[in-house]
């Protein structure tokens, strides 16, 4: 009788719950045992644990990294009237968070190589507006799969412009560009803390990270509605707050992550290997660029047949992501697109694959992976 066929996930949150259970579950019950759940000592231990591990003066926790999006435009002041640009290859959660706010949201398209915002489009609606739009006011550019968006040239375009640039870091706890670590080159950064994350928790969770003490100070109070005196609103806000449990379980985490991000990379550098000379290319990398490989994604023209060919041979991949957010039925036909007319956007929505990418996959499955691409 054969061996029963090694299946490998692609991702699997539970694995990293696992490898640190003992800490983890200790720290849940310290926040248990305290007596306060919202807003306590855990919650305030991890902004500043996270903000020294980011670079950053300040962090400020909130309930998810969508609400990280919208606090940060809200706290800068951009809503109603203002038009924001990011991109339509994204997880929607970065569009949603925009008209959140009230304000406009404009799509560009993406560098079909690395899936990030074309800094050439960016500059040029910077340059030339799409006319009928509000003025831009802000950009969210998405670092994804791991990897920093080409930033240079938008910082600049923004500087000039008086634009401000908010990160999305959800894809890219801990990649760097140039040296400098992505979430501390723009205005402000946001992060989303899912279980999946490179940096998770067990549950909801996010948080933005800035230098600017007083926009910190306006989110912070615009979580909890807008009080800087107990039930007292001085501005308008929202209820998004980071719990106290998940909190302490991105405490316990949080030290882990400069590893864990390093095991990524061992995995990627096998897959990279088992692809050689075989009919896929690996990922393209940007040179200046530190990947944290949240995602290991190929591009296919013969996704659905590959897709099913590895699942036949116990191997798990997703799709990050099957439809932009400009052909979903929520916006098809009503969000504004910069000139390209997201066609790269598009192109890749059809062709991306994700093959199993988290810290926990054993050297078997690695193997079992890579063994799996070199026959191909």
């Amino acid at each position: 009788m054969n061996a029963p066929l090694l299946t490998v996930p692609q991702a699997d949150p539970g694995a990293g719950y696992r490898a640190h259970q003992a800490e983890i579950d200790a720290a849940a019950l310290r926040a248990l045992g305290s007596g306060w759940y919202i807003l306590g000592q855990e919650g305030a231990a991890f902004e500043k644990e996270f903000a020294a591990w980011q670079g950053a003066a300040r962090a400020v926790g909130c309930a998810n990294g969508t609400d990280a999006l919208m606090l940060t435009l809200r706290g800068m002041g951009i809503g109603a009237g203002c038009t924001v640009v990011t991109v339509s290859h994204t997880a929607v959660a970065t569009v949603a968070a925009i008209e959140m706010v009230g304000a406009t949201p404009l799509l560009i398209d993406i560098d079909p190589d690395t899936f990030t915002m074309d800094a050439d489009e960016l500059v040029a609606v910077l340059n030339d507006p799409p006319p009928g739009l509000p003025p831009i006011r802000a950009i969210i550019p998405v670092h994804l799969y791991g990897q920093s968006c080409d930033l240079d040239p938008m910082l600049a375009a923004c500087r000039e412009h008086g634009v401000m640039v908010i990160e999305d870091c959800s894809q890219a706890h801990g990649a760097t560009l140039g040296g400098r670590k992505v979430g501390t080159m723009g205005d402000a950064a946001c992060f989303s803390l899912y279980p999946t994350k490179n940096l998770g928790a067990l549950g909801d969770g996010g948080v933005m990270s800035t230098d600017d003490a007083a926009l910190a100070d306006r989110i912070g109070a615009i979580r909890q509605y807008g009080w800087k005196e107990r039930y007292i609103s001085d501005s308008i806000g929202v209820n998004s707050r980071l719990d106290e449990i998940q909190a302490a379980i991105l405490r316990v985490r949080l030290p882990y992550l400069d590893a864990a991000n390093a095991r990524r990379a061992e995995i990627a550098a096998a897959y990279d290997a088992a692809l050689a000379d075989g009919p896929y290319a690996a990922p393209i990398r940007r040179a200046d660029a530190g990947h944290v490989y949240h995602q290991y994604v190929l591009r296919v023209p013969n996704r659905t047949a590959l897709m099913a060919r590895l699942r036949a041979e116990g191997v798990a991949t997703a799709i990050h992501y099957p439809a932009p957010v400009h052909l979903q039925p929520a916006y098809r036909g009503r969000t504004p697109m910069g000139p390209a007319g997201c066609a790269e956007t598009a192109r890749a929505a059809g062709e991306v694959m994700s093959l199993p990418m988290f810290p926990e996959l054993t050297e078997a499955q690695v193997a079992h992976v890579c063994g799996v691409l070199r026959g191909l």
